[in-house]
């Protein structure tokens, strides 16, 4: 998905840029790659710098409700100090490292609703245009999926998915967001659990798994949320008995009788205030078991709900129309078209 433009601030005639990603999806952690094609205009150009910004769809919470925009989370600088010729073409390789928190934006090739995007900034001659557009997909880790494909082993359905601004309190958290997966409770747990929140924070030592309880009420009591957090290691993935493993989670989560009250242990920070905060329980990751997973899991979960998922804004939206939009966003000028 590629939107061409001509360098706005320059007018008619000025150099045209195209990213162009290495097809298939990238991985959080890992190198993202391609090529930045640039096409001279009406006359030489001096390219000062190439810089490629990642941005994200990210929904913030604030006093008077909830709002989206986006958020752009990391910068390379990838080219620049050259002299490009009148109509000359010149193609500049790239390989970059994607932040180990990056979101997952699809599973098994079903997309989760999570919208990403790799931004293309030309600097020529003291202006600055943000010239390309391009769809980021993002795979999950090994250990980001086996937890997934466990989960759907156990009965748990996915919902929906989205990126969340603020800080998660307790936790090492990088980016300013954090990805959450909404799932709906597998039938041993729907009497007790309304949904389960998940979120992964990945590092290059392991990951954190947080995983957040909206519980049920019962007769004499209101409901609340519970919330705990675990790690696990990208190291021996293959060899964990992840059914298990996770099952303990949930039970534990489930069962955790810590006096949260009503409120959420979620920080869902305000982005104008800086606050943030959270309070957690503690698991660990020191028993591995052998064992296998087998079956369709949360892959088939996704892939027969996918026609109706609840994803927010992204819902039934074509991969185009979504990054168009994300630019939208970002640039803030209504008054700039692309052009395909």
């Amino acid at each position: 998905m590629v939107f061409k433009r001509l360098l706005g601030s320059l007018g008619v005639g000025g150099p045209t840029v195209d990213t162009v990603l290495t097809p298939g999806a990238a991985h959080p952690g890992s190198t993202l790659s391609g090529q930045v094609h640039l096409k001279g205009g009406s006359a030489d150009f001096d390219i000062e710098h190439i810089t490629l910004e990642l941005v994200a769809r990210v929904e913030a919470e604030h006093e008077e409700g909830e709002s989206e925009g986006v958020v752009a989370f990391e910068r390379f600088t990838v080219g620049g100090g050259f002299r490009l010729a009148e109509g000359a073409q010149h193609s500049i390789p790239f390989s970059v490292m994607l932040p180990w928190e990056t979101p997952i934006t699809e599973l098994y090739g079903q997309g989760l609703g999570i919208v990403l995007g790799v931004r293309t900034e030309l600097s020529v001659a003291g202006a600055k245009d943000k010239g390309d557009l391009d769809q980021l997909a993002v795979g999950p880790l090994p250990a980001q999926e086996a937890i997934l494909e466990a989960l759907g082993q156990l009965g748990f359905g996915f919902k929906s998915a989205d990126l969340e601004y603020g800080r998660i309190g307790g936790t090492g958290q990088q980016l300013p967001f954090y990805q959450e997966i909404e799932l709906t409770p597998a039938p041993q747990y729907a009497h007790q659990v309304n949904e389960i929140e998940l979120t992964f924070l990945a590092h290059p030592g392991g990951m954190e798994v947080v995983l957040e309880a909206d519980k049920r009420g019962g007769l004499f009591s209101e409901g609340h949320d519970a919330l705990t957090r675990f790690t696990v290691s990208h190291d021996g993935v293959e060899h964990q008995d992840w059914i298990t493993l996770v099952d303990g989670w949930i039970r534990q989560l489930v069962e955790h009788r810590a006096s949260y009250g009503s409120h959420s242990a979620y920080a869902h920070a305000d982005p104008y205030s800086g606050s943030h905060g959270g309070h957690y329980g503690h698991g660990d990751d020191e028993h591995h078991h052998e064992g296998h997973r087998s079956g369709p899991g949360m892959g088939t979960a996704i892939a027969a709900g996918a026609a109706g998922l609840a994803v927010g804004v992204v819902g039934g939206m074509v991969a185009a129309e979504v990054v168009d939009e994300v630019g939208d966003f970002f640039e803030g000028d209504e008054e700039d078209e692309d052009e395909d």
